[in-house]
């Protein structure tokens, strides 16, 4: 069988490269996608945060896919791509002593095809949900990163009527073109009366909707340029999903761009799960992420996305010796939404940048709130000069990165593991932002645990990942946010977060040990 077959071959390459990274589950890996591919069933495998971020665990699954004797799809992003068609592929071809044909694309090669093609999530996503979707059905697909695929999906799937698109309707229509004048006028008047957010997005009102509703009942329909058609379909379904409590309804929203008087309409399902089970079921498909979910079975990832009852799933475990971070979390500290936190945490963060200046490397402060992050930023470098840099990639060699959750999630990987790093509060998505309100109010209306069911999951899985490269340099991660002592849902916090070992104090010598680790 394929599964003994991989297994005795990457053992044996495992062997013969010297100073390869190790990972103790390249084999076990290796044999279940190998399975996978056999059986033609999905498998869900979680390979931990800290090889996530390393990316370790894809030489298992590209050995598999070489040996395979059919066609495989590896659905990665271009980054991933480029590193496996320069390093992990040509090593292992050289190896194996494999031809199979690689190609990389955004459509699918054709004619008989039998070797592994590499896509994009979004080309791929976006062949699947089209009606003319060119791929064959019933080749293996492996998903890599899957961590991200709610952002991937929802990006496919969001329909946006941009500021070029008015002018684009007037020339489709002239004839309406001052019915469109006025509408777009009517909505300009009523979006810029909402008072400023950092997110500047803003849930459409049901006064807004009308507008909407008018305008395009006075529209041809059947000549709509295709972005107001994709957008009245979306529209409309939301509107039949608002009189059918079991239909899945859709966030409208608006962004805008107040100096320049602009505004941007955008549409997009809220639930996914229905629009994404059929194409699990044209194919097989092994789903690799990071830390997808505490639970080995995933149960909420799986409900999110529409996965099948039958699918394999496996979780590695930390390695406790080499994956442990040192976790400090200060008691008394306020919590997040009273007046005192900020002044107590500003503190707290100084005192920290203090102690951890007298060693080298880089200090990373993470700070999901923006006014704080801009106020982090300059009382940090009111101190420490050129050395503070809010959400900049160039970078003294003892540089500290003020920073929030998004950008150290994109640019993590290019910076070095930070010696510390220091967390405001939880990544629990604000409430704040009218798109997450959004979907709290589906929840709410389903008689649904929001908490439990969205904020929670997404804060630990980006907690995991954020904290990811201290796994690796031995750093310190500050946990400035006393809700993980407090509230009930900590432990299942600090339980994401292990393997790990708690520092109750500080101490002037903290980060002299951390350069001796080094």
């Amino acid at each position: 069988m394929i599964e003994a077959e991989v297994h005795l071959s990457l053992h044996n390459f495992l062997r013969s490269q010297a100073g390869f990274p190790s990972w103790p589950h390249h084999l076990t890996m290796a044999r279940l996608v190998a399975r996978a591919l056999r059986l033609g069933r999905s498998a869900l495998i979680q390979v931990g945060a800290a090889c996530g971020y390393q990316g370790r665990y894809r030489t298992s699954f590209v050995a598999s896919a070489l040996m395979w004797h059919g066609p495989v799809i590896i659905v990665a992003p271009e980054d991933v791509q480029q590193r496996l068609t320069k390093v992990e592929i040509p090593r292992l071809q050289q190896w194996l002593q494999v031809n199979k044909a690689i190609r990389t694309g955004e459509t699918w090669p054709g004619g008989e095809f039998q070797g592994v093609f590499l896509i994009s999530p979004s080309a791929w996503l976006k062949a699947q949900l089209s009606k003319k979707n060119n791929f064959p059905s019933g080749i293996p697909t492996i998903i890599d990163g899957v961590d991200d695929l709610e952002d991937w999906v929802r990006s496919e799937l969001t329909v946006s009527l941009e500021a070029l698109s008015w002018e684009q309707l007037m020339l489709a229509q002239p004839a309406q073109a001052e019915v469109i004048r006025s509408a777009r006028a009517q909505l300009i008047h009523e979006l810029f009366k909402h008072p400023a957010n950092p997110y500047e997005c803003y849930l459409i009102s049901p006064a807004q909707e009308e507008i909407l509703l008018r305008l395009y009942s006075a529209l041809d329909i059947s000549s709509l340029p295709d972005s107001w058609k994709q957008f009245w379909e979306q529209f409309q379904h939301r509107n039949e999903n608002l009189l059918s409590p079991s239909s899945s309804p859709s966030l409208l929203w608006a962004t805008i761009a107040r100096r320049q008087g602009l505004f941007s309409l955008h549409c997009v399902p809220i639930e996914l799960g229905k629009i994404l089970s059929p194409i699990w079921q044209r194919q097989p498909v092994v789903f690799i992420g990071s830390a997808v979910e505490p639970e080995t079975e995933a149960p909420l990832f799986r409900q999110r996305f529409g996965l099948e009852d039958e699918l394999t799933c496996l979780k590695f475990s930390s390695d406790n010796q080499t994956e442990a971070i040192q976790l400090y979390i200060p008691y008394q500290l306020p919590l997040p939404n009273t007046p005192e936190f900020q002044p107590a945490f500003l503190h707290k963060v100084m005192t920290l940048v203090c102690l951890s200046a007298t060693a080298p490397g880089l200090t990373v402060v993470l700070v999901g709130d923006v006014p704080l992050k801009a106020q982090v930023g300059t009382i940090l470098a009111s101190e420490f000069g050129s050395r503070v840099q809010v959400e900049k990639t160039c970078l003294d060699e003892n540089g500290i990165l003020v920073s929030g959750w998004e950008f150290w999630r994109e640019h993590q990987k290019v910076l070095p593991a930070p010696q510390l790093l220091a967390i405001a509060t939880l990544p629990l998505p604000s409430l704040e932002n009218p798109l997450v309100a959004g979907r709290v109010a589906h929840y709410k209306g389903l008689h649904q645990d929001w908490f439990r069911l969205y904020l929670l999951p997404i804060a630990m899985n980006e907690l995991q990942r954020a904290i990811a490269p201290l796994r690796e340099s031995k750093g310190i991660v500050a946990l400035l946010d006393s809700r993980v002592i407090i509230r009930s849902y900590g432990a299942q916090v600090l339980s994401a977060l292990s393997p790990l070992a708690r520092i109750n104090y500080l101490d002037p010598n903290l980060f002299s040990s951390v350069t001796e680790q080094d």
